[in-house]
């Protein structure tokens, strides 16, 4: 899938997403500015991204021969989200590669319509023990729950998770 543009994203919708999840915002979640800081953000995109992958893909963190590293995040941001908003995360795949899964993580606002923030969220799979990718890529458990996230060429979004 290629990647899409601002204004491509900017136009999300929480059904764009297949895997979702809630995060019930807390009070010390806002800045100074009286919304949700920056950091949390990516917190956000951190744990969604991992439910999913101990959820569906097998992924047990403490033992798993292979695990992620976050080797690329940006952010997109649209609109704010301040506590004691309820944000839902989507999660989806924008490209699968041999050891490596750039993911599209959006936050919404639960009952508002558009996206407050769209990320780019890039995890390269590596072996416990060497640090470095498997010579075949990632495992096949992780891919098969990965493809179920995976947005198709013609931008067919998959189905419910």
């Amino acid at each position: 899938m290629a990647s899409s543009t601002p204004s491509e994203r900017k136009a999300r919708r929480v059904t764009d997403y297949p895997f979702v999840l809630d995060y019930r915002t807390r009070w010390n979640d806002n800045d100074m500015y009286d919304h949700m800081n920056n950091s949390v953000y990516n917190f956000l995109f951190d744990s969604a991204v991992n439910a999913y992958l101990m959820e569906h893909c097998s992924l047990h963190p403490p033992n798993s021969a292979q695990h992620p590293l976050v080797a690329h995040t940006s952010t997109d941001f649209f609109a704010s989200v301040a506590y004691p908003a309820v944000a839902e995360v989507g999660v989806r795949v924008a490209k699968l590669g041999r050891s490596s899964v750039t993911y599209e993580v959006a936050v919404f606002e639960r009952g508002v319509d558009a996206v407050r923030a769209v990320g780019s969220f890039v995890h390269v799979f590596v072996e416990r023990a060497t640090g470095r990718p498997h010579p075949d890529g990632m495992a096949p458990e992780l891919r098969r729950g990965l493809e179920r996230l995976l947005v198709r060429d013609d931008g067919k979004v998959p189905a419910k998770i």
